[in-house]
């Protein structure tokens, strides 16, 4: 028998419900007993069905059979508090997997959060690379010793791990392998929703952080594409370089009590700072209805690179990277290709690929960090050796400004210091990408990446407006030639359009873009 499908207002009051368990969280915590159980296998469809979060889900798709869903999440605080969400209407388990985890407002209110859930029964399995660990491995032992939290970390070393430098110069004797890194972001719920895209753990991702933050981007799914999800963090986790993190540091049984308590005082400490009281604002009128907006349908294929991968030797064969994969089953664009990407790095193929679609009638797009809102300048020098080229076969190139003139969310600025981290792709009207890897070789050869490719007109309209809104003069750089030659940057200033022939950037930012045309490093950025 075919379920009605639910209505708007049906979906707005099972929201609703979840947006007052956050409100209430935010205004008074919230506490509970441990029931530990065991981790297991994947979740089958029918434990997952059965959770609210897989009841859920059944009924937003009820109308769309075999099909998944999909949504955009460009605000940083949307994405927290989606993250929030997740924890507290969970009911069997929580995969978490992250390039890296910072300190800090959004960071200890996740773990506060993933503490009361285990409290609750729920099994919290947190996967985060090694190098993303640093210096946190007394924190991360004492959740791992929770009955019903299990933390690994990915590609690890014995020694070095209490500092970077430490860590740094430990991965020295083992330079071709510890340069390779998990770059995943992935978070999974009761295997019925999950979040793939840009962020990690941290405040600069959830727009917390003073006085610079991340514009980036994440996709919920839900339907078809959660089940391989779910399917390539299990590889993950059940391989050789993921280890427990008790490993390398020692915490007695009872140490994650010890940390719940602090993160109780923290919070009730700074229930009031700004960001928490933001949030309660944001979200106080319930009939704004679904956190997540517009859910998108159509077909969804999920795309990660083998968890061996930082483990073979030499450089793989294209064939046998994401990045290939993802070509493969995305095909050629015919009218439209746009490329958002933190760090573009093309190289001289991928140079020479993005000059043929140009010169063949397709219109590419690129929309990058500037040199001044970057943070790894050495990577935007590799760039910027092939920016002539680009430009000379009709390439459009966009640079996200370190300071916008701009207030619209649609692009999910965070604050007037903002730097691009999204990693997403539309191509021509019904295709759209969104995951962890940028447009560089780094991404492609060496380090593991996740992501989902969509098919979705929708969806694909709605990445294409947030895009024109990142290329607008308020919030980034044309780039363009003069007849002499020479590069401008073309954008807005107190409203008067200005074109600048000099590249924004201070002394420091150009030396490292220098250091960064070396012909050798390209290959390894």
């Amino acid at each position: 028998m075919t379920k009605p499908e639910p209505s708007d207002s049906s979906r707005a009051r099972r929201w609703r419900l979840a947006l007052f368990g956050l409100m209430a969280f935010l205004l008074f915590g919230c506490a509970g007993t441990s029931a530990p159980r065991e981790h297991g296998a994947l979740l089958s469809t029918a434990e997952s069905e059965a959770t609210w979060l897989g009841q859920w889900a059944q009924l937003s798709a009820s109308a769309h059979p075999g099909k998944s869903g999909f949504a955009l999440l460009s605000s940083g605080q949307d994405a927290f508090s989606l993250r929030v969400l997740l924890s507290e209407q969970a009911d069997r388990r929580l995969d978490i997997q992250t390039y890296l985890m910072g300190d800090g407002l959004t960071t200890r209110l996740l773990l506060h959060r993933l503490l009361s859930a285990a409290d609750r029964g729920v099994e919290v399995r947190l996967l985060i690379d090694d190098m993303g660990a640093v210096g946190q491995g007394q924190e991360l032992a004492a959740l791992d010793s929770h009955p019903n939290i299990q933390v690994r970390v990915y590609n690890a070393l014995s020694l070095g791990r209490g500092t970077l430098t430490g860590r740094v110069l430990a991965s020295a004797p083992q330079a071709s392998r510890q340069h390779r890194r998990m770059h995943n972001k992935l978070w999974i719920a009761d295997g019925a929703l999950a979040i793939v895209g840009g962020r990690n753990l941290g405040d600069e991702y959830y727009s917390a952080s003073e006085p610079r933050n991340f514009t980036d981007l994440d996709l919920m799914v839900l339907g078809p594409v959660v089940e391989p999800l779910s399917r390539s963090f299990h590889l993950y986790w059940n391989h050789g370089l993921a280890q427990p993190v008790g490993r390398y540091h020692h915490a007695d049984g009872e140490a994650w009590r010890e940390l719940q308590a602090s993160l109780v005082e923290w919070f009730e400490a700074n229930l009031d700072s700004p960001y928490f009281s933001e949030l309660r604002q944001r979200y106080a009128d319930a009939e704004q209805g679904p956190l997540v907006g517009r859910l998108h349908w159509g077909e969804g294929i999920a795309l990660w690179d083998p968890p061996g991968k930082p483990a073979w030797r030499g450089r793989p064969t294209f064939s046998r990277t994401m990045a290939g994969e993802l070509l493969e089953h995305a095909g050629e664009p015919s009218e439209r290709l746009v490329i958002v990407s933190a760090y573009f790095v093309p190289g001289e193929l991928g140079t020479q690929r993005l000059r043929e679609l140009a010169e063949s009638g397709v219109e590419v797009e690129v929309f990058t960090n500037s040199l001044e809102a970057t943070d790894v300048p050495l990577v935007h020098g590799a760039y910027q050796v092939r920016r002539r080229a680009l430009l000379d076969s009709g390439v459009s190139l966009y640079e996200m400004r370190a300071e916008s003139e701009s207030d619209d969310e649609g692009f999910g600025v965070g604050s007037s210091a903002s730097a691009l981290h999204i990693k997403a792709l539309a191509i021509d009207d019904d295709r759209v990408f969104v995951g962890s890897p940028n447009a560089d070789p780094r991404s492609v050869w060496w380090n593991t990446e996740v992501g989902v490719l969509a098919t979705s007109p929708s969806l694909a309209a709605e990445l294409q407006a947030m895009a024109e809104i990142g290329k607008s003069p308020a919030l980034s750089y044309r780039v363009g030639q003069q007849a002499s030659g020479r590069f401008h940057w073309q954008t807005v200033h107190e409203g008067e359009t200005v074109r600048l022939v000099q590249e924004p950037g201070g002394f420091w930012r150009r030396l490292g873009a220098r250091l960064g045309r070396i012909t050798w490093l390209e290959p390894l950025l």
